[in-house]
């Protein structure tokens, strides 16, 4: 039987409530911020296409203990109608990610709080490290990410490893197919003018890019069956991301994301959470920027894909769980 938030004693609801804040951006953009719990504060950074209260079930049973704040990345989430003023949105996002971690600390009177961040949030949090340093993070948890995307003579870690090029040339494809509608009228915004054609290869390629993010057989059964569209739900989908999507590869293609430069300025713990059988970032590699941090330990899921949350729900709660608690 399912208790309805409504029946529960009232000294359980304010932990379970999930609310909604505000904070205002260096440009004056106000940034959704979901929060829920109770007790210090915790910020997790949530992957591309995500929706920051997708954290939800992994954090619920922590929430007695902790306020997480989960703030929504522009154009995603409770954020998807928020415009970019950058065209580096690792750098838009990590000014936006500086704006809420001071407004946390002034909230709640704290120094530093400890972050977890996923994928591209964890992309963030490379370049909001070299940009302001790591004096307002006590604690760091790394999910599957490594500080380079593209790979380069001395670096082979990249995004999709040896498939690098392979992958980008088919991101770039759907790029330059879509890049024409999305900037060609008042409808940017809207998947619903987009040819039919368009529409179903925009739409394969997001699920092959998910199917690569996972590597359990449950987790790519759950990703066939969410994406699976017939021609006539796909007639009618209402993808109000996709543009956002598209912007964001489009950044990952072209501009020279490479943050290890910044490795040396995290001299806090940091716990660099690894899935095993990642394919989109190189597990080996991953192990050496473990051995670059200054202050790091790492945690392998030997199962798991770059998606660990849904590859290992188990795992991934007891890794944040003894990380929350400094161990």
């Amino acid at each position: 039987m399912m208790t309805n938030l409504m029946t529960l004693p009232s000294r359980y609801q304010s932990r379970y409530q999930l609310q909604t804040l505000t904070v205002t951006a260096a440009d004056g953009t106000s940034l959704p911020v979901s929060v829920i719990g109770q007790g210090p504060p915790v910020l997790m950074l949530h992957a591309y296409g995500m929706d920051a209260r997708e954290f939800l079930p992994f954090i619920l049973a922590l929430t007695g203990k902790y306020t997480f704040y989960l703030p929504h990345l522009r154009g995603f989430g409770a954020a998807k109608a928020l415009t970019m003023e950058q065209f580096d949105f690792v750098r838009q996002y990590a000014d936006d990610t500086n704006a809420v971690i001071e407004k946390i600390c002034e909230w709640r009177q704290v120094e530093a709080l400890p972050v977890a961040a996923i994928s591209m949030g964890a992309q963030v949090m490379w370049s909001y490290f070299e940009r302001f340093g790591a004096s307002r993070v006590s604690r760091y948890l790394n999910i599957d990410q490594n500080p380079a995307i593209h790979n380069q003579g001395d670096w082979q870690g990249g995004l999709f490893g040896t498939r690098q090029q392979e992958v980008f040339d088919i991101f770039q494809e759907v790029i330059d197919l879509t890049l024409p509608y999305a900037n060609s009228n008042a409808n940017a915004n809207s998947f619903a003018h987009l040819p039919f054609a368009l529409k179903r290869r925009a739409t394969d390629v997001e699920r092959l890019f998910s199917l690569l993010s996972v590597n359990r057989t449950r987790s790519k059964a759950f990703i066939q069956a969410m994406t699976h569209k017939n021609d006539h739900t796909l007639a009618l989908y209402d993808h109000g991301i996709w543009h956002q999507k598209m912007r964001c590869l489009q950044a990952y293609l072209v501009l020279p994301y490479d943050f290890r430069g910044a490795i040396d300025k995290v001299t806090i713990p940091v716990v660099n959470l690894i899935g095993g059988r990642s394919k989109l970032y190189d597990a080996k590699w991953q192990q050496k920027v473990t051995q670059m941090l200054p202050n790091a330990t790492e945690v392998i899921l030997l199962r798991a894909g770059h998606a660990i949350p849904l590859d290992e729900p188990i795992g991934f709660y007891k890794v944040l769980k003894e990380f929350l608690q400094g161990r």
